[in-house]
């Protein structure tokens, strides 16, 4: 049977209440009860919401499935200015009394963070790695990956073309935004999607590194199969990830009006 919650936040804040549906109720930190249903506090019903005279707006719907019910979960923001007596959805974790699909749907909003480069050498061809494993496994992408905790992303891109392809390379930064200032072209293009009904929300920067010949690639190997060089126009055809195919057309975007 399916059942409906309303996962209702306003910068950083979320509504929850108790088994009655009486609310707002806050987290504690630390807690290690779960009272005798497994929870003591959750999320709202859309009904709950509206009995205590709260309108929103609807932003999407994601759906969990706990291995016993498929919880359809409603995102929406409260038409309110403020919600100051609400729970801070950074405490949600750290109380074991809060129902685990409350969790679970916080989980579900966090951003996950993903840098990637496109490097060209000095005929215009752009480096990509055919991959052994994950998402992609056997097709070709550009270098990049998850950044790690507390990386920038030039810092990420960085690194994860090294750990790849074998290869040092430099990002532009003119501003210094990373760290040390580094001349050059600040292409960036970033892009944020959600790709499925469960809601995992993937966030995209994507640099450009011109290289003045080519560097020897030494493919990681339980990771990349191979690395090679491709037209832009072949790059673009060849490229699995839909964010490395944006930021390419980009590329080409700005080359054609060059």
């Amino acid at each position: 049977m399916d059942q409906r919650h309303l996962h209702l936040e306003h910068d950083g804040k979320l509504l929850l209440v108790d088994a009655d549906g009486n609310g707002p109720k806050i987290p504690i930190p630390g807690r290690i009860d779960t009272g005798e249903s497994g929870w003591i506090i959750r999320l709202p019903t859309e009904d709950e919401v509206d009995k205590m005279g709260i309108k929103w707006n609807k932003k999407r719907i994601n759906t969990m499935d706990d291995g016993t019910h498929v919880h359809t979960v409603i995102y929406a923001t409260p038409d309110i200015d403020w919600p100051a007596n609400w729970a801070w959805k950074d405490h949600v974790i750290s109380d074991s009394g809060v129902h685990p699909l409350a969790r679970e749907s916080v989980y579900r909003t966090m951003h996950r963070l993903v840098s990637k480069v496109i490097i060209r050498d000095n005929l215009g061809h752009i480096l990509l790695g055919k991959v052994l494993r994950g998402h992609f496994k056997g097709f070709w992408t550009l270098p990049g990956g998850y950044l790690d905790y507390s990386e920038h992303p030039r810092i990420g891109a960085i690194r994860e073309a090294y750990e790849e392809m074998g290869i040092d390379i430099v990002i532009a930064d003119p501003k210094g935004e990373s760290g040390e200032a580094h001349p050059g072209d600040d292409f960036c293009h970033i892009q944020e999607r959600i790709f499925s009904g469960e809601g995992i929300q993937y966030v995209s920067f994507t640099y450009l590194v011109d290289l003045n010949e080519r560097p020897e690639i030494k493919p990681k190997p339980d990771e990349i199969e191979e690395g090679e060089w491709f037209s832009l126009p072949d790059a673009i055809l060849r490229a699995a990830s839909i964010f490395d195919r944006e930021a390419l057309e980009a590329l080409q975007r700005l080359e054609d009006e060059s």
